[in-house]
C-alpha cells in the first residue's frame, strides 16, 4: 500500500481510516443496535451473564482496535497534509476509504466468521440462513473494494491530466 507520488493523496492513510470505519460501523450497527452478534458469539453464546460480560468486554476491545486505526489513519494523513505540495483529492480520499472498508469486510468475513467462527454476520436468523447474511457481508466488502479502487485511480488519473494540461500551456 505504497503512496507512489510524495505530492499525491496519502491512500496509506485513507485505508487505515477506511479500516477503522468499517469496524466502527460492524461493531456499532451489528453488535449494538441490532444485536445481530456479538466478538465471541460463536464461542460463548448468550445464554449467560457470565457470557454477555465476556462478549461486550470483547466488544470494547474490538471497538478500542478500530480506534487505533482511526487515530493511525488520522495521524498519517496530518502528517502528509501539513506538507505544501500535497494534492488533496476527494475522490481519492473517499476511494481509499471505501478501499480501507472494502478489505476489513474480506478479512472480518474469512479470518472470525469462516475460520476461527467467532460469529456471524446474523445470528438472529436460523441456522440454514446465515450463510446468505456471511456471503452478503463478502459481496458488500467486494463491491467497496471495486468502487474503491476505481475511485481512487480516477482521482490520480484526474490529477495527471490536470498537471499535463497545465505544463502544456
Amino acid at each position: 500500500m505504497q503512496d507512489n507520488n510524495s505530492s499525491s493523496f496519502p491512500i496509506s492513510a485513507g485505508v487505515l481510516l477506511g479500516l477503522g470505519l468499517g469496524g466502527f460501523f460492524d461493531g456499532i450497527v451489528f453488535h449494538q443496535l441490532l444485536q445481530w452478534h456479538h466478538m465471541l458469539s460463536g464461542w460463548y453464546p448468550l445464554n449467560s451473564i457470565d457470557n454477555i460480560k465476556l462478549n461486550t468486554t470483547w466488544d470494547g476491545i474490538f471497538h478500542s482496535a478500530t480506534y487505533l486505526l482511526v487515530l493511525l489513519g488520522l495521524y498519517v494523513l496530518w502528517q502528509r497534509a501539513r506538507r505544501s505540495d500535497i494534492h488533496l483529492s476527494g475522490s481519492r480520499c473517499l476511494g481509499a476509504v471505501l478501499l480501507g472498508w472494502g478489505i476489513f469486510n474480506p478479512v472480518e468475513g474469512v479470518v472470525d466468521h469462516g475460520i476461527f467462527k467467532l460469529h456471524r454476520v446474523n445470528e438472529t436468523v436460523p441456522d440454514e440462513q446465515r450463510i446468505f447474511w456471511d456471503l452478503g457481508f463478502l459481496l458488500w466488502g467486494a463491491a467497496m473494494l471495486v468502487v474503491g479502487i476505481a475511485m481512487t485511480r480516477a482521482g490520480k488519473q484526474g490529477r495527471v491530466h490536470a498537471e499535463s494540461s497545465l505544463q502544456a500551456r
